[in-house]
């Protein structure tokens, strides 16, 4: 009987991890790479499910597609790896049970490594492969982005008719990431055309029920679910799970009786967790359910923040020359009182926001959330954070966002970082969860009130975002391109790198005049010939022209007439800046902030004098 008429008729048993027992006999590499190297090991894990009462057994193919191969450089042995794995598969089923071919999702571990299509492109690579095996179906599972799972079954859908079994993973009970609600999902892929929709892994069978509980019994596909043994544990530095197979099959019949018509196990499942839901389903003998009790969805209340009196940075630098001036934390305590009264001077000469760095150039500083605090308390200043991704897990990330939030911070720039073995502590580790497109998205993604997981907030944050825009880059064409992704991502406006060539400014302009949202262009004043030479040797991003360079040169051995130069070449390059662009970003150098107010005196007296003229 094929795989669909008989899951139509009665209950289904999967597999368990694969990984977790390999893990467990001190494997801890490349696992897809055993199919080639050891296939015995492969063939005895196959095994020991098929004893233990599994009607479905899935490849070792989870990770056998190019970009994860690609960190044991392996990406050239897709083929190989997944073809030899199919083998050994059905090899051990021997016609006794159906062999599924596995394909796991990428996106999940670090959404920024790597792009959209480079992800689809390795998934449908996998996916030919196995297409052309004899495998009886495809398990898709571990799913946290649903357009990249709901792509692969239409690019599956579309070259055959075997059964295919889509699996997602939550975010939170009963939401995927973005906040899609699971039931919502399982309908989107029935109509995709998959025979078997269901959730696989993150969470054990308790929260797996609570999940189910509001979904109805599909009118087309069938359910099914793939718990996790428990929730993760660490002991001697190795990953562990809860050995609770008695407990699975205790809860095998309230998953059937919540529609479920296929069981396996995910992380930390072993042969006798399998065993024990074979038990229950044939000494109890439990059938499929057609008609079940759908728990609703308790709705959320949820507080919306009113709009501030004042106007957004974009909408600002839409109406007027618009100012935002960065003022660096400083690195040591005996300055932070220099810094606030920096803050002030530059509030009260008018500027719209003072953004502050966060910890750049990966070098230790007093943390800009306390200062931006304090700007806010004690100048009734707009402080505008910069957030880097390095210093911060997905969790940090998150918590620090909504402490922002809590502080009445709506305005943030999104910076991936540099990253940490080029600051003053080499020995540090870059994070990394995200990059600044996927920051982006988040903070977006607050706005409506939800959390990364899905999970509802009970209230929305009203961020501003900004993104970085290297302005200086050789291929300016490329960094375009990036812009328009950041602003498909989210992004409301810009800030460059600083800006020295007055010819650049209308070859940037050309390059983004279309971009239906404002750049604020960067300028910082130099303050030596000492300084001009390291920005343009040694700080990525920033070029100076050769003109420049010769100018502060001049003035090497003189500081005041050095400053004054910097200044002067400041001020020639905000009047040929504000024919084009009418927000301007100054960087202060070195906590000298009576150069930046100076400037922000030029801007806006430049300003007054136009608008007179106007009249």
């Amino acid at each position: 009987m094929n795989f669909n008429e008989r899951i139509k008729e009665g209950l289904l048993v999967g597999d368990g991890a694969m990984g977790t027992l390999l893990y467990q006999e001190g494997y801890d590499g490349c696992f897809e790479k055993l199919n080639v190297t050891s296939p015995e090991k492969v063939r005895a894990i196959h095994q020991q499910y098929l004893e233990a009462g599994a009607d479905v057994i899935q490849t070792n193919t989870y990770a056998a597609n190019s970009l994860k191969l690609s960190r044991y450089n392996l990406e050239n042995r897709v083929d190989d790896i997944n073809e030899k794995a199919v083998l050994i598969a059905k090899e051990a089923a021997n016609g006794e049970a159906y062999v599924f071919g596995t394909i796991g999702g990428i996106g999940y571990i670090h959404p920024q490594e790597y792009d959209t299509e480079d992800i689809t492109k390795s998934l449908e690579e996998q996916a030919l492969v196995l297409l052309q095996s004899e495998v009886d179906g495809f398990l898709l599972e571990t799913f946290y982005h649903f357009e990249e799972l709901r792509s692969l079954v239409r690019f599956i859908r579309k070259r055959t008719d075997r059964p295919i079994v889509a699996q997602v993973t939550l975010g939170d009970i009963g939401v995927l990431q973005g906040g899609i609600p699971l039931r919502e999902a399982l309908v989107q892929l029935e109509n995709e055309g998959v025979d078997v929709a269901g959730l696989n892994c993150r969470m054990g069978p308790y929260h797996m029920l609570r999940s189910l509980e509001e979904v109805p019994v599909p009118e087309k596909a069938a359910l099914c679910a793939y718990p996790n043994a428990s929730l993760p544990n660490v002991r001697d530095g190795k990953y562990f799970y809860q050995s609770n197979p008695s407990y699975f099959g205790d809860m095998t019949e309230t998953l059937i009786e919540q529609g479920v018509r296929l069981i396996g196990g995910c992380c930390g499942t072993t042969p006798d967790h399998v065993r024990q839901i074979r038990q229950a389903i044939d000494e109890k003998q439990l059938r499929p359910v057609t008609e079940k009790f759908v728990k609703g969805r308790e709705a959320s209340i949820v507080s919306v923040v009113s709009p501030s009196a004042e106007e957004s940075l974009p909408d600002l630098s839409k109406k007027r020359k618009s100012i935002i001036v960065e003022l660096d934390p400083p690195k040591a305590l005996s300055q932070a009182d220099e810094f606030m009264k920096g803050a002030t001077a530059l509030t009260e000469a008018g500027v719209d926001a003072v953004t502050l760095a966060d910890n750049s150039l990966a070098s230790s500083r007093i943390d800009n959330l306390a200062l931006g605090s304090l700007i806010k308390q004690k100048t009734k200043g707009n402080p505008l954070l910069h957030v880097a991704c390095r210093d911060r897990n997905m969790i940090g990330l998150q918590s620090h966002l909504l402490g922002l939030h809590t502080l009445g911070i709506n305005d943030v720039l999104a910076i991936t970082g540099d990253p940490a073995k080029v600051g003053d502590f080499p020995g540090a580790t870059s994070v990394y969860d995200m990059a600044s497109m996927d920051l982006i998205r988040l903070m977006k993604q607050l706005n409506e009130g939800i959390s990364f997981s899905g999970k509802d907030l009970g209230a929305k944050t009203s961020f501003t975002v900004a993104a970085a825009f290297n302005a200086n880059a050789r291929h300016l064409d490329r960094e375009v391109k990036r812009l328009e992704k950041k602003i498909e991502a989210g992004a409301d406006y810009f800030m460059s790198q600083p800006v020295y060539s007055i010819e650049q400014f209308e070859q940037v302009y050309e390059a983004t005049k279309h971009l239906p949202v404002p750049v604020y262009i960067g300028i910082m004043p130099l303050v030596s010939s000492r300084n001009a030479e390291f920005l343009h040797h040694e700080v990525p991003g920033i070029t100076l022209s050769d003109e420049v360079r010769s100018h502060m040169a001049k003035f090497s051995s003189d500081p005041e007439a050095s400053q004054k130069e910097g200044l002067r070449i400041a001020e020639s390059l905000i009047d040929a800046a504000t024919e084009y662009f009418s927000g301007i970003y100054l960087i202060t150098p070195f906590l000298r902030y009576n150069m930046t107010v100076q400037l922000t005196k030029h801007i806006k007296e430049k300003e007054a004098l136009t608008l007179e003229s106007l009249r």
